[in-house]
């Protein structure tokens, strides 16, 4: 199969599937155009920040993007580009798309509160402290991977076999630009807020921000060690959890949803020229080097078919800048279809290159693999090769740091969210409360494990992710269907999403443990494999809990809530 036969199969799939099977969701489970969201209702001008659809779309495919849609489905490509494929368009399609509209549907139906008051209100307490606490985990471990990856794209430094170090240009065009994308956006956020332009004056504005911070990061690249990375990262992470949404999370995803946009529309339009040809098997069969398709493709391709991260960044933050509840559809249902699109890109990138092609040309990590496959693209336009290659690192270096801005920020408020039940009053806690929920001490505490974590190495963290991101999938499916019944909307859409994950999460992390267990039993374990065993444990004893806790509700015959209006 040709490139430019699976870039059209993915098109009319994923365009059909908005413009038919999205809109079917949103006519069943009904929206009111004229209803106050939280955005308006709840307003503080710190989490709850009416933007417009665009800004909030910006954000949200921003956050859910990350380097995830690249990494898995070149991983993946191990057992065939027919899988793969397949999975990435049934999966974002069915499962993917239908749980982030869910999830944000539901909390914008009840004030734009998290998956996590969902499921105390729909479920119960005790199912919501386990989630709380089951995502407070997770984000730690996303924060400590992504940080991770993110120091090591910046890093300006390389040895070779002799010892002789030298400088990383490409990293250092990246970090430049990505520091100078953190500064423009404070200043688009007080344009954004005060000035009250035209969207397209702002569109504008934006386009030119990004094309000067391009420029300058890649005349003058900044060059520091790996180790310095990770304390400006986090540094920066303390900051963009605690300010205001509009000063710096929503107009950094907003200039940075454009560079997203640029690269997906440059790499089809690459796909389109070079029409490379499909040099992968269709299918190497159910066992390929000890890795079997099930459930190893499922956890492995999570951002670009369905990932549990998504519920809480559409849950978490993006249900609260909504400003009106059509906007819904797009910016959940349509950013997830567009990662879909971006994760055949990357299966259509790996599938380019013969056996060992990449490898004897350097690329050996999945970001390099898509992005020296874009440029081979967009080469034969005849675009500068290298240029193209740096940029398309950029991109993806930009993202993974954006992901860390709303992946913390879930994990600071999931810390605060533990504490707090219903029947607290905010204004008479104990002092003990008072500290536990303050914004700064949640963050602190968060940020501070992820950091020990993070020094472990992505390569040791990675693993697990996967896992336990799919079974955050089955609690968000879960979670909803509760929802769904209970408001006496139909969920039924969502029952074979929850119980596939199911098998597939249970699976996964149980074969990890064995796995881990084995090692521990002749060799002993590594402090990173001990994290790992820990983690593992751990989430898959929350995530059991909670699911089961969930599926009674889900059986029960007797449904006593009124459907929200």
């Amino acid at each position: 199969m040709s490139g430019i036969l699976m870039m059209v199969i993915a098109i009319v799939v994923l365009g059909g599937a908005y413009l038919l099977y999205g809109r079917y969701l949103q006519n069943k489970w009904g929206i009111d155009p004229k209803a106050k969201t939280p955005a308006y209702e709840l307003e503080d001008g710190v989490d709850y920040v009416p933007a417009d659809t665009n800004v909030v779309f910006g954000h949200q495919f921003a956050s859910i993007a990350g380097a995830g849609p690249i990494n898995g489905p070149i991983q993946a490509a191990i057992f065939g580009w027919l899988p793969v494929m397949l999975w990435i368009l049934i999966g974002g399609v069915f499962f993917g798309a239908v749980q982030d509209f869910a999830a944000m549907y539901a909390s914008v139906k009840n004030k734009g509160r998290t998956i996590g008051y969902i499921i105390e209100e729909y479920i119960g307490k005790l199912g919501k402290k386990l989630f709380l606490l089951f995502c407070w985990l997770f984000c730690i471990l996303v924060i400590a991977a992504f940080a991770d990856v993110v120091a090591g794209t910046f890093n300006g430094f390389t040895a070779d076999e002799a010892g002789v170090v030298s400088k990383i240009t490409a990293n250092g065009a990246v970090a430049t630009t990505s520091m100078l994308f953190i500064l423009e956006a404070v200043v688009l956020g007080m344009i954004l807020k005060y000035a009250k332009l035209n969207k397209w004056v702002n569109t504008a504005i934006a386009i030119v921000m990004l094309v000067v911070a391009v420029a300058l990061g890649l005349k003058f690249p900044v060059y520091l060690e790996r180790g310095t990375w990770h304390i400006i990262i986090f540094a920066y992470i303390l900051i963009a959890c605690v300010v205001p949404v509009w000063a710096l999370l929503q107009p950094r995803d907003y200039l940075n949803s454009y560079l997203l946009i640029f690269m997906i529309v440059g790499a089809v339009i690459g796909v389109f020229v070079a029409n490379p040809s499909c040099n992968l098997e269709a299918f190497n069969g159910f066992n390929v080097d000890g890795q079997y398709l099930f459930p190893i493709l499922f956890v492995t391709i999570a951002c670009g078919a369905v990932s549990g991260f998504h519920s809480l960044v559409s849950s978490g933050t993006a249900s609260k800048q909504v400003k009106n509840e059509k906007s819904m559809l797009p910016v959940s249902f349509g950013a997830m279809l567009m990662e879909s699109m971006l994760a055949i890109i990357a299966l259509i990138a790996v599938a380019s290159f013969g056996k060992g092609e990449a490898a004897a040309q350097g690329l050996t990590t999945q970001p390099q693999i898509f992005a020296g496959a874009i440029a081979n693209f967009l080469s034969v336009a005849g675009l500068p090769h290298d240029l193209v290659f740096t940029l398309i690192n950029l991109a993806v270096s930009a993202f993974a740091l954006t992901s860390l801005d709303s992946v913390a920020r879930v994990g600071r408020l999931s810390f605060q969210e533990f504490f707090i039940d219903d029947d607290v009053d905010e204004n008479n806690m104990s002092p003990f409360l008072k500290v536990v929920t303050n914004k700064y001490f949640a963050t602190v505490i968060t940020l501070v494990l992820a950091y020990l974590l993070a020094k472990v190495g992505y390569a040791e963290i990675w693993p697990l992710f996967g896992s336990a991101n799919q079974l955050l999938s089955v609690l968000a499916l879960v979670a909803c269907a509760v929802f769904l019944k209970k408001t006496k909307r139909q969920g039924c859409m969502l029952w074979i999403p929850m119980a596939f994950m199911m098998a597939v999460t249970f699976t996964a992390l149980s074969m990890t443990i064995v796995k881990l267990s084995k090692a521990f039993m002749t060799t002993g374990l590594s402090l990173g494999n001990t994290l790992q065993l820990i983690f593992a444990v751990l989430l898959l004893i929350l995530g059991v809990i909670v699911a089961v806790q969930g599926v009674k509700k889900l059986l029960e015959k007797k449904d006593s809530k009124k459907a929200v209006a």
